[in-house]
């Protein structure tokens, strides 16, 4: 019910485009829906049977203020405004704490009035659910652009998947140590505890620990913080079952605004409902290089600020901030003969940039098969190897955006500065689809910090498709194995012919050069022949005698069974020592074949340093020093997220699959280079 003066609907012009203004004040004496004797209030508006508007959450709190101030569009003033509170419980199903409806149609036109809203619950509709306190003003259209209500409209109404476009005022790093003391649940007085984060729209879920009630995860991730005061980082233990429903063990809330910045804190924090403890080391950072800003003003264009991000990232300050590695700065212009996802023969396009986890959106350009943008975005760069991934989406009214094209783009491959021209490709990035999409991009990274990172664990992408097993991808990998396993056979037969004396002149250079290796043989010159290797293949590969590209495998598939068939039989003979042997030597084979030639002049600094050291350093105080680091490490940092260098190294160099989906397709657009001066 309203304490306002109330108008027929006699006293309101003809029906046409309003405007409601809502102020969401506060509410009073809320429903106690948690053990604890509180709750966590937030509400919902709903127009018909869309929802329009969700508030924040308040967390135990009966008496809440959110002080949140929203506009909508109103077309109908016959249909009802109905609002429903709810207590928020995460990772379980949210308890109903009441409803009410506000009728439009007889209220007074321009004027802020005062409403109180009594809740109630049609299953127990004489339970005091208490009330929430509300100012509305409805308007006439009166110059209101429709277009531009649409819009809005529109805007809002994105899904789930794409609210990230906003950009994020800072970083929080978390770092989940260990669990003490957590809850039994499984019947051998044990569980396999594994924890879920979540920070707005953000998530993340750490690995499972088998058999334990003392887990120790050591994993590191970051999550973006959109609000100004930090937020509420919610976080929940729950124990693996498989077969069944997982099992709840406890919950705790971090308040970030609690927290000062570019400061580690070490938390201990207390499990409700539920008992024990986690550790967990938190870092709340700035993130001041990301932007969204339009063609005419960015930050490259000024020579100034060029400059001073040209010396940020200048070799003289390779040992400065070393998780700051450089920018990437994208430009995203316009798009041409996009595929038609509308009835109408039209899309409402707009673009989604990815960067590992860090995402951002363009506006969108409503019915139109050759959009403009003309946006530049800005982002760090946390490691070189990432891939910049730019999506077209079709936005629909009332479900989830349509997908309309893709384009994946390593950072190494970029050429700064050079507009080019994508021809957009499909889900699963292995062919085209219709469209091309016009960017320009650069890069701006420091050497050094982006050798070092080389060699530390990656980040792993948050939100993403699960790999689907196909035919393809499985012959695909199966010819990747088979590839190293050739190369040895292969290498193992030349060497054979020299044995057998099949060529004379060969077998006498390779006796005298068995002879000479063997006799004068030092272990520096075991790293010293891997880079004469790598330099050999280099020499090759600038001179053309060989490619880079591997063969691409097409068999119909009504050949595919009989092939598939054979290779199995193949694979499962030697299984061991495939599992032993080729994966490693595939990524080895990688970077010999300077797939990647990053990683190649890096393998190759690496590899004079160790012959310099071999040859300098007595092997024993080498494998000395190795193993005092390794003895001491835990004693010198207990938090220590331990890896190993040579696996993360091995790990950046890309798939057969991912070289295929890298690989830009040729366009018959010829647009000439842009190059910055």
């Amino acid at each position: 019910h309203s304490d306002t003066c109330l108008y027929t609907q006699s006293m309101l012009p003809s029906p046409g485009m309003y405007k409601l203004d809502i102020l969401l004040k506060r509410g009073h004496n809320l429903a106690i829906r948690d053990r604890g004797g509180t709750s966590d209030p937030y509400v919902k508006f709903k127009l018909g049977k869309k929802e329009v508007f969700r508030s924040k959450v308040i967390y135990k709190n009966l008496n809440p203020v959110w002080d949140e101030r929203f506009c909508l569009p109103i077309d109908n003033l016959h249909e009802p405004l109905y609002i429903k509170v709810f207590d928020y419980d995460f990772g379980c199903h949210d308890d109903f704490m009441g409803s009410a409806y506000l009728y439009l149609d007889s209220l007074e036109l321009r004027r802020f009035l005062d409403v109180r809203l009594d809740l109630l619950d049609s299953q127990c509709p004489m339970q005091d659910l208490g009330f929430l306190e509300l100012a509305i003003m409805l308007s006439p259209k009166d110059g209101w652009d429709r277009e531009v209500v649409r819009q809005q409209q529109q805007s809002q109404r994105l899904s789930e998947v794409h609210k990230k476009s906003q950009l994020w005022r800072s970083m929080v790093s978390i770092s989940l140590i260990e669990g003490r003391d957590l809850i039994p649940m499984d019947q051998n007085g044990l569980s396999d505890p594994y924890v879920k984060f979540k920070l707005g729209n953000e998530k993340y879920k750490s690995k499972t620990m088998s058999k334990t009630l003392n887990p120790q995860w050591r994993e590191h991730f970051d999550l973006h913080v959109f609000d100004e005061d930090g937020g509420v980082l919610e976080i929940s233990v729950w124990d693996k079952d498989t077969g069944r429903r997982d099992d709840f063990m406890g919950r705790c809330a971090l308040d970030l605004s609690a927290l000062s910045r570019e400061q580690t804190h070490k938390l201990e924090l207390d499990l409700e409902d539920g008992q024990g403890q986690l550790m967990l080391l938190v870092t709340l950072t700035a993130s001041a290089a990301v932007s969204i800003s339009d063609l005419s003003i960015h930050l490259l264009d000024d020579p100034h600020e060029c400059q001073q991000i040209l010396n940020k990232y200048s070799l003289l300050r390779s040992f400065c901030n070393l998780s700051d590695i450089g920018i990437v700065q994208v430009k995203i212009l316009r798009a041409e003969g996009l595929m038609a996802a509308d009835v109408t023969g039209k899309s409402d396009p707009f673009c989604v940039i990815e960067l590992c986890n860090d995402r951002l959106q363009t506006h969108t350009v409503y019915k139109n098969l050759n959009p403009e943008w003309n946006k530049v975005f800005t982002l760090n760069v946390k490691d070189i190897h990432s891939v910049l991934e730019v999506s077209v989406y079709d936005e629909d009214r009332d479900k989830n955006a349509d997908f309309l094209g893709k384009v994946a783009i390593p950072l190494l491959n970029i050429h700064n500065g050079e507009q080019k021209a994508y021809i957009l490709k499909n889900k699963e990035m292995t062919g085209p689809t219709k469209g091309v999409i016009f960017l320009e991009a650069d890069v701006i990274y420091n050497s050094v910090k982006a050798s070092l990172r080389t060699f530390e664990t990656p980040e792993q992408k948050y939100i993403g498709e699960e790999s689907k097993v196909s035919k393809q991808l499985l012959l695909q990998n199966f010819n990747r194995v088979k590839r190293c396993i050739m190369f040895l056979i292969n290498m193992g037969s030349y060497i054979n012919s020299c044995f057998e004396w099949e060529s004379p002149r060969r077998s006498i250079c390779a006796f005298l050069a068995f002879v000479l290796v063997v006799w004068n043989l030092e272990l520096y010159m075991v790293p010293l022949s891997l880079l004469l290797f790598l330099g050999w293949n280099y020499f090759l590969l600038a001179s053309g005698k060989e490619t880079r590209e591997g063969s691409v495998v097409k068999n119909k598939e009504n050949r595919f069974t009989s092939d598939i068939a054979v290779q199995c039989r193949a694979v499962l003979c030697c299984v061991d020592y495939i599992i032993i042997f080729s994966i490693p030597l595939f990524y080895l084979y990688s970077i010999f074949n300077w797939t990647v030639p990053f990683l190649s002049w890096l393998a190759i600094a690496a590899l004079c340093v160790a012959s310099l050291l071999v040859y300098l350093i007595p092997l024993r105080y080498i494998v000395l020093v190795w193993g005092i680091n390794k003895f001491t490490k835990k004693l010198r940092n207990p938090y220590l997220i331990d890896n190993n260098e040579l696996l993360d190294f091995l790990s950046r160099v890309p798939s057969d699959v991912q070289v295929v989906q890298y690989k830009e397709l040729k366009t018959e657009h010829r647009q000439s280079p842009n190059k910055r001066k």
